[in-house]
């Protein structure tokens, strides 16, 4: 593909969108990669791929691949479920939320998301999915922006206390967040005492310039 050859040199852009909820979502060829760009971040592939798929290997791809039921809240272009199929062959079930349907089609049309079997799509909102949802999971990967923005709901107590209650015993959160600024910085720390002895949590600052991991264990 000459698009594709040609982006070594300079990033080629197949598609620029807006949607009720991103202001600008760009589909681009970048170093022989297509990659998902919102307005001042990567929102799939590229770096947030590089990102994600350090705390998949601080959990252990082993440890995925005997994993049954994956969560992802927030999917955009899908690429921490192409990591799991492709890279560490993960065969169970993976359920993928996102709010915004226009990022969900250009997820299918790009990136074939839609050709992923274990892969079940869930246009939604993460708060009111994990409100509803009677499902309990071994992996919950929570990469959730409005560009560069995290909502403020993924720091509240219900909100966390949901989540772990999803979790099964020996299971994992893998959280990204962004920190841009000291603001960010407290914040994370106070996400960090927000759990106790029956959780193992590491934190993984500067895995990209803004971008810093939590890996959280449930012990029992």
């Amino acid at each position: 593909m000459i698009a594709k050859y040609f982006s070594y040199f300079l990033p080629i852009n197949v598609i620029k969108r807006k949607s009720t909820i991103s202001d600008s979502l760009e589909v681009t060829w970048n170093n022989g990669e297509l990659v998902l760009d919102s307005k001042n971040t990567n929102y799939s592939y590229g770096s947030l791929q590089r990102i994600l798929k350090k705390g998949l290997k601080y959990i252990g791809y082993e440890r995925i691949r005997n994993y049954e039921n994956v969560l992802v809240l927030g999917v955009a272009g899908g690429s921490v479920i192409k990591t799991l199929v492709g890279d560490i062959k993960f065969k169970g079930k993976i359920t993928g939320v996102e709010i915004d349907p226009e990022i969900v089609e250009i997820a299918t049309t790009y990136f074939k998301l839609n050709e992923i079997d274990n892969l079940e799509l869930v246009v939604e909102d993460a708060f009111e999915f994990v409100l509803k949802t009677k499902t309990h999971y071994d992996l919950i990967i929570i990469d959730i922006f409005q560009d560069i923005i995290m909502p403020n709901f993924l720091f509240e107590d219900y909100f966390i206390q949901r989540i772990n209650f999803l979790l099964n015993v020996n299971g994992f959160i893998l959280f990204n967040t962004m920190v841009i600024n000291e603001q960010n910085r407290v914040r994370n720390i106070d996400y960090k005492k927000k759990f106790g002895g029956d959780y193992s949590l590491r934190m993984y600052p500067k895995v990209e310039v803004h971008n810093e991991l939590f890996t959280i264990k449930k012990l029992s």
